[in-house]
């Protein structure tokens, strides 16, 4: 077996006297795509920003390619390949869609690599060629959705987080969202995916952690998830 693109091992981060996250352990493989899933409140984004360095750990280690990574610089975590979409998407509201697109590549030197990688962003988000040239703070959410995670696609990343990339969307919308999430996957991008919306989550993934209260309740393969009857009551309303 090859070693975990990520292993989380008793990783706490606290806000004041506040645990938020209570000693988690976690590891995703090359390849994967993982969902990371819970109520509001449950400690899912404050880790997401805890493996990226936005939000300091108060204990545990983050390994990232057989790596320690707590504390390293989330810009130099993008340099290695780990790259974060965060919640509420964090686009260039004042640039066009290219331009953002081009700020994902803005540690690349291959000019013509990065030209043919804005080309397959449109070829993936069909939505943003036709409004390449637009500013993108005059999009949709859903529009600033699919730009925010072709920008971080720009990147390369090696392994990508998608924080809450439905929330706010129309039924439409999240449909198109994980549909191109599922397509990431299958061009070989590793991807943790926190998600609210836990039967789209685990429709998508290979397997899939449940959080709670900062802590990992259950965890397995998505489909046996997706129909386990404690998941089903709390996570799925039924």
């Amino acid at each position: 077996m090859s070693q975990p693109i990520l292993e989380i091992n008793d990783l706490r981060v606290n806000y004041g006297c506040i645990e938020a996250v209570k000693g988690i352990n976690l590891e995703i493989n090359q390849g994967e795509l993982i969902s990371l899933i819970g109520a509001n409140g449950a400690g899912k984004t404050t880790t997401m920003k805890a493996i990226t360095s936005l939000q300091a750990a108060s204990g545990g280690e983050v390994r990232y390619l057989g790596q320690s990574i707590r504390g390293v610089a989330s810009h130099e975590l993008v340099k290695r390949g780990l790259v974060m979409v965060p919640e509420g998407r964090g686009i260039f509201a004042r640039m066009t869609i290219t331009e953002n697109l081009k700020m994902g590549a803005y540690l690349r030197k291959d000019k013509e690599a990065i030209a043919r990688d804005i080309k397959r962003m449109f070829d993936l988000f069909p939505r943003l060629a036709e409004r390449a040239n637009q500013l993108a703070g005059t999009m949709s959410g859903g529009e600033q959705q699919m730009l925010a995670m072709g920008r971080a696609l720009m990147a390369q990343p090696k392994l990508l987080l998608l924080d809450e990339p439905s929330m706010g969307l129309s039924p439409l919308m999240v449909a198109k969202i994980f549909e191109v999430v599922r397509q990431i996957s299958s061009d070989g991008v590793t991807i943790l995916l926190v998600e609210q919306n836990a039967r789209q989550a685990l429709q998508a993934a290979h397997r899939a952690y449940v959080m709670d209260s900062g802590t990992i309740t259950l965890s397995g393969e998505a489909s046996t998830l997706l129909h386990d009857p404690k998941v089903r009551a709390a996570y799925l309303g039924e």
